[in-house]
């Protein structure tokens, strides 16, 4: 009699606190046998039960229903909400969440040949639907995103492509080479543009659109160079507009902001922040210690595509293209500043505002 008692008091435990439940797929066949699940086991714990039952080697999210209705809570919640027989086995249908598995970045999705010398530079399009590169066989190639094949070869330089920038609007590409000569291309045909863009004497080192809420079309763009030398061109007219000298040694990277300025950053170890109407220097960022020779902005993104986003939105006018693009670089913004970081030799970063003369932060831990 006592064990009998006992007996039924187990059995009185394990019911309160434990569900009996099959798993089945979307057709009904049985995955295992029927067993007794706890009633916290939620969502989560449930999905990690059937990726072990069917031994899958990446673990997949699953979705749970039972009589057609999705199980988000706990299996207690839902019995009691539902009032749910717990003497009945329980019948829950799995269903993996996605019917495409998607490959993991680490593999190659594709490999685009066609380059016969190293590639130096490569660029994505505002929209995302086509890609330039540049390479040390002299030559810039154009590529359609979708099919991954090759759209146009541009040739027309003399020496090594080390740069390349599409224009926010996606209506100019400019590539530079080891010779400081500047070309310009028609991306729908891939032939070059009007003359070349002739004025520094060193090699280039980077290019920068002016933004396109600031300038719709776009227009403006500026070089670096180991000349030590900024210009900005202006691509309608083809000519410099301005240059902005004042480093002592060669230029190393170029940004034109989103607020109306332009950066550059030099192996002279500092920062120059340059009007973009006259060219006149506004303040110098000191504080590294060995060569400057990066720079991004935490606007950098919205800067490079404009108007454009996931949506692929055609637009009526350059009007209309700057209006959205303003609405975009507001809100990526907020209420923040925009800021700066900068990358040395001196193993560090720094975190600016530039309207500060000092570093917001010094960022540590490199070793080279």
């Amino acid at each position: 009699m006592v064990v009998e008692d006992k007996q039924k008091a187990i059995a009185s435990t394990i019911s309160s606190s434990t569900i009996m439940c099959q798993f089945t797929d979307s057709e009904g066949i049985s995955l295992g046998a029927s067993m007794y699940l706890p009633h916290n086991a939620g969502p989560l714990q449930l999905q990690q039960l059937v990726n072990k039952l069917l031994n899958n080697e990446e673990k997949l999210p699953y979705s749970f229903y039972v009589s057609d209705q999705e199980l988000t809570v706990q299996l207690g919640l839902y019995v009691e909400k539902n009032k749910v027989s717990v003497e009945k086995v329980l019948k829950i249908v799995y269903q993996p969440q996605a019917i495409f598995r998607i490959r993991p970045v680490t593999r190659c999705s594709a490999t685009i040949a066609g380059h016969e010398g190293e590639v130096l530079t490569v660029a994505f399009s505002p929209d995302g639907r086509q890609l330039a590169s540049g390479s040390g066989d002299k030559t810039v190639r154009l590529w359609d995103l979708t099919t991954q094949t090759p759209l146009h070869k541009c040739e027309g330089h003399k020496h090594h492509v080390l740069c390349i920038a599409w224009s926010p609007d996606g209506k100019h590409l400019v590539s530079a080479d080891k010779k400081g000569v500047i070309l310009s291309w028609d991306t729908q045909t891939g032939k070059q543009l009007g003359k070349p863009f002739i004025g520094h004497k060193g090699w280039i080192t980077s290019i920068s659109w002016e933004p396109l809420h600031l300038s719709s079309p776009c227009r403006r763009f500026a070089t670096s160079s180991k000349d030590k030398v900024v210009h900005v061109w202006d691509i309608a007219l083809r000519r410099c507009v301005f240059s902005l000298t004042g480093h002592t040694l060669a230029v190393t990277c170029v940004k034109w902001s989103g607020e109306g300025v332009i950066y550059s950053c030099s192996e002279d170890t500092t920062i120059r922040v340059w009007d973009t109407t006259q060219g006149q220097l506004i303040r110098t960022l000191g504080g590294h210690g060995l060569w400057v020779n990066s720079l991004a902005l935490s606007t950098e993104y919205v800067l490079r595509t404009g108007a454009f986003d996931h949506t692929g939105k055609q637009y009526s006018s350059p009007e209309e293209m700057k209006e959205v693009a303003l609405e975009r670089y507001k809100k990526i913004k907020g209420n923040a500043p925009e800021r700066l970081v900068s990358g040395s030799d001196d193993f560090t970063m720094f975190l600016w505002e530039p309207p500060y003369h000092k570093p917001l932060k010094r960022l540590e831990g490199h070793q080279k």
